[in-house]
């Protein structure tokens, strides 16, 4: 996440009075004049559910829009309803009915229909970009998790088969069983869209006869993006390359409305002054920058709430880009000392010995302050699938050394490299993730170079850039909670990151396609155990260890707390904006 320039308060009192001026004579509850300020590092890519699929962009959409499933408060395992009031599915698992909620209004004044529900699916279907969450959706759907650009096999007969309206009911049908399919509908990317509004935007207008235009199409910065219409308890106000502006949507269908009537999400880079913001009280969260930074400059203030030893499902790991495009972090392109080839990083040992000289007792004590342990996979040590009886990897600077004096037959030793290694800009846990693994790094030998570049998170996570990075932070925090939505992810060669690290291993594949389609928990546990070895063995990444969540609110925010936390919400309270109120 990150942010770019602060509100002065001739800008602050402008936009606050805007939003007073837009939403006057509005009964959106007791305190609906008050204001909520997030302040954050990192810019918002976009707005457009169909291709939401980061944690910066889902705090907000998640807030604009709605599914038709949801987690009941705090558990990762119970649904309810949202826009389906209820469903029901066939012994087989392959059809599901949906009856919708009435009396739903979008943002625009609309109401929801199934043709809504329909347009939304079929649309994250057709579209399915690089950028999207679409593919586990496509998976579930149509049997793959490509777009008909990239699966020729893909008709429009297939997708209008797999969602349609009988009447008002929703009818989804799925080649073969899938027991995540309810879990995957809660994630936000299947927000419903008003689809009226976005046809009159200019956005795909749902029939065959366009369809084969609108797939793969970029949505980042879509009509919808620009100007979404949800029925969430925000509407937008307005957003800039600083800032977004939301107000509550009066005309709310949920039980509980919002309290605090606008919303303000503020791009600010520099940490101090973030810091200083929420210190005055001109901020009620902030990204702070870590445990470190909260324990001695926040904790014990006047006005600040802490809240720690939260469950945390994200999981993470530094990426080794196997094949670097051209005009990418190469330097030189050549083990030269200058650079390094595209290919610098399929090489087993360089990947080895980038892990053996991660510090990661050193991390655990410097950034999480002792909390937190090693992990040694990419699934959090909470879920189904992990296996505690594998040890995670240590740091050894011997073995670390060994492995690269292996590497590329001697040359890597013999001739050293420079790499340039990417992080997100305001990001500092990351940083200093970085800047330990550039010093361990650059002890082995003189003649390696670790370079550290800060770029912006929508630049990072574009598809069309992420091939030229050679070393990121790969962060994942759960679309639907089951280990194989972490496994597939950054493990299978089909995944969201197997294509950006351009790695390949069949057997990896073929242990995990095993493990998704069996429902013998047992049998999956063992093959994630198989899965975990080996992967630790090809070290794919640098495992970052795990660390309980912990973060700061003013304490005039009231509706944070353990029991409504649920981490699959992407706000960092861990719940909705509606469900918070401020004295």
């Amino acid at each position: 996440m990150k942010r770019n320039k602060i509100f002065g308060a001739v800008a602050f009192t402008t936009l606050a009075m805007t939003l007073a001026a837009c939403n006057n004579g509005g009964n959106a509850g007791e305190g609906a004049g008050s204001t909520l300020i997030i302040q954050e590092s990192a810019d918002i890519p976009t707005l457009d559910p169909g291709t939401t699929y980061d944690t910066a962009s889902g705090q907000v959409v998640e807030n604009l829009y709605e599914t038709l499933v949801g987690y009941k408060g705090s558990s990762l395992t119970e649904l309810e309803p949202l826009l389906a009031t209820e469903w029901e599915a066939n012994d087989a698992g392959t059809e599901y009915r949906f009856t919708l909620r009435e009396g739903v209004k979008f943002h625009s004044g609309n109401d929801f229909t199934c043709a809504d529900a329909e347009y939304t699916l079929r649309r994250n279907l057709v579209t399915n970009t690089a950028d999207s969450g679409n593919w586990f959706i496509s998976e579930s759907l149509l049997g793959t998790p490509a777009n008909a650009n990239d699966d020729k096999s893909i008709t429009w007969q297939r997708i209008t088969d797999a969602v349609k309206c009988d009447g008002d009911v929703l009818v989804l049908k799925l080649p073969k069983t899938d027991p995540a399919f309810l879990a995957k509908l809660a994630y936000i990317g299947q927000g419903i869209v008003d689809s009226k509004h976005a046809i009159e935007i200019g956005e795909w207008d749902g029939t065959e006869a366009t369809w084969k235009e609108a797939v793969g199409q970029d949505l980042m910065g879509s009509q919808l993006a620009q100007k979404p219409s949800g029925t969430g308890a925000y509407k937008l106000v307005g957003k800039d390359a600083t800032s977004v502006t939301a107000t509550a949507f009066e005309e709310y269908w949920g039980e509980q409305k919002p309290s605090i009537k606008n919303v303000i999400i503020q791009k600010v880079p520099e940490q101090a002054a973030r810091i200083q913001a929420f210190l005055k009280g001109d901020a009620d969260f902030i990204e702070e920058g870590g445990r470190p930074i909260i324990s001695s400059q926040l904790a014990g203030k006047d006005g600040v709430a802490v809240l720690d030893d939260l469950p945390n499902t994200v999981a993470a790991g530094f990426s080794m880009n196997q094949n670097i495009a051209q005009g990418g972090a190469l330097g030189s392109g050549k083990l030269d000392g200058q650079g390094i080839p595209a290919n610098f990083f399929s090489d087993v040992d360089v990947r080895r010995g980038f892990v053996a000289a991660f510090d990661v007792p050193t991390y655990i004590e410097q950034v999480q302050e002792g909390k937190g342990a090693a992990r040694n996979f990419l699934l959090p040590d909470s879920f189904p699938g992990y296996d505690t009886n594998l040890a995670a990897p240590e740091f050894n600077p011997e073995v670390a050394r060994a492995a690269f004096q292996r590497a590329w037959g001697g040359q890597v030793w013999e001739n050293g490299f420079t790499v340039s290694i990417s992080y997100r800009a305001g990001a500092q846990t990351q940083q200093t993730a970085m800047e330990l693994l550039k010093k361990n790094i650059e002890a082995l030998n003189p003649k390696f170079r670790v370079n550290i570049v800060a770029k912006e998170w929508s630049e990072l996570i574009k598809s069309t850039n992420a091939p030229k990075e050679a070393m990121i932070l790969s962060a994942w925090a759960p679309d639907y909670a089951d280990p194989d939505n972490f496994v597939t992810t950054f493990y299978a060669s089909t995944g969201y990151y197997g294509p950006r690290l351009n790695a390949k291993d069949p057997e990896m594949d073929a242990l995990i396609t095993e493990a998704r389609s069996t429902t013998d928990q047992a049998k999956r546990d063992e093959l994630y155990a198989q899965i975990a070895k080996r992967a630790q063995d090809q070290a794919y990444y640098v495992v970052m260890p795990a660390s309980p969540t912990v973060f700061t609110y003013r304490d005039n925010i009231s509706g944070v707390g353990e029991a409504t936390f649920n981490p699959m919400n992407a706000f960092w309270a861990g719940t909705y904006w509606k469900n918070l109120s401020k004295s």
